[in-house]
This record gives C-alpha cells, sequence and structure tokens, in this order.
C-alpha cells in the first residue's frame, strides 16, 4: 500500500505526464459502450499533416465503409478542418460523429460484439489493405498530448463519462491506463521510452508512492 503523495506531474526523459495515468485504471468495454468514442464529441480526433496525407491516400480503399452523410462531408471539406480551439481535426458528420465510423460486428477476443462502431481506417489496416491504422490521438485516448514548448510534450488523462465502463472494468482487471495503452504509447514515443516509463513506475513502487 502507499504511503507517499504521488507527484500530480512526472517526467519520462522529454515526456511531462500527468500521475493519473499511473493511478487511473482504464480497459475499453466494447460490450457496453460498442465505441461511443467515435461518434460522440463536438469535433474531430486530433491529426497531424502526416496523418492527413496517410488518411487521403487510403480514401479510396476506405471509401464503401463510409456512410453516405459523411462522404458529402469529405467531398465538401475534405479529411479534416480546423476547429474553433486552431486545432487540425478529423472532419465530422452532424456535428459530432468522425466521418471514418462505419458499423459492423467486431471480432473481439470474448466473442463478436455486434452493431459496434468501428474506424473504417482501423478494420481495413486490420484486413491488410492499407498501411495507415488510425491517427494517434484515437489509439492513446484517453491520454490526450499537449506540445509544451521547449521540446516537451505533456500527456493527462481524459476523464468521459462515455468511458464509464471502461473506468470500471479497468478497475476490476486492475489495468492503469500507461499499461492498457502500451502498444500506442510505444507508437508514438518508442519502445526505450516505454521501458523508461516502466523503470519509472517500479521505482515510485519501491519508494512507496505507488
Amino acid at each position: 500500500m502507499k504511503d507517499k503523495q504521488l507527484p500530480s506531474i512526472l517526467q519520462v526523459d522529454e515526456v511531462l505526464i500527468s500521475s493519473d495515468l499511473l493511478t487511473e485504471r482504464f480497459c475499453c468495454d466494447l460490450n457496453i459502450c460498442k465505441g461511443k468514442c467515435c461518434i460522440e464529441g463536438d469535433a474531430g480526433a486530433p491529426v497531424t499533416l502526416d496523418e492527413v496525407a496517410a488518411i487521403e491516400e487510403a480514401l479510396d480503399i476506405v471509401w464503401p465503409d463510409m456512410a453516405a452523410s459523411a462522404q458529402s462531408v469529405v467531398d465538401r471539406q475534405g479529411v479534416a478542418y480546423v476547429d474553433q480551439e486552431g486545432d487540425l481535426v478529423t472532419s465530422i458528420v452532424n456535428g459530432k460523429d468522425c466521418v471514418f465510423t462505419c458499423y459492423d460486428t467486431l471480432d473481439a477476443e470474448e466473442g463478436p460484439i455486434p452493431h459496434c462502431c468501428l474506424c473504417s481506417l482501423e478494420k481495413a489496416f486490420r484486413a491488410g489493405k492499407i498501411t495507415f491504422c488510425k491517427p494517434i490521438s484515437c489509439a492513446l485516448y484517453p491520454i490526450r498530448e499537449k506540445k509544451l514548448g521547449l521540446g516537451l510534450t505533456g500527456l493527462n488523462y481524459n476523464r468521459w463519462d462515455v468511458c464509464k465502463c471502461a473506468r470500471e472494468k479497468g478497475a476490476q482487471l486492475d489495468i492503469p491506463v500507461y499499461r492498457f495503452l502500451k502498444d500506442p504509447l510505444i507508437r508514438r514515443f518508442g519502445a526505450q521510452w516505454y521501458a523508461h516509463l516502466e523503470e519509472m513506475v517500479g521505482e515510485l513502487k519501491e519508494q512507496g508512492y505507488l
């Protein structure tokens, strides 16, 4: 049991992370939420210019899986736009749905999950049709990334009502946020960075902070 107060901000190399990534539990429960994060909210997923280029290259492949309304939005404004906060994000339909949302049965480890909101980009990637999976901001959620200047990056934990079931499942399975998102974190920052993160976690446990 921890007996010391964990600092709210920790640093791993050039990345500042919220301690919530270590203390909060999280594990997506698609049987309950059905992938609502793709169709809720008031803006699209943050994307980089490189990701926009990769999405545009994959567009012809994923087009048949996109809704007619989504196709119309992309025809009109493209795959991305600049939102009210000045961020480049994926285009959305009706003020909330990501244009790349499709509905299908997801083959999960616990069995098929029907009528699930899926990413048409990830679906095509897993089928071997394209080489781009999905924006890293989507893969990292509920972690949100922010550029801080001076070469630093900040990672914060975003608590959203839509993900209540993920917090409950994560608590049941005792899976910290950083461990649930191991693969996306390695994709973004590299295996060596993640190893340094795990080393820090081990030291914090030894020191009684976790």
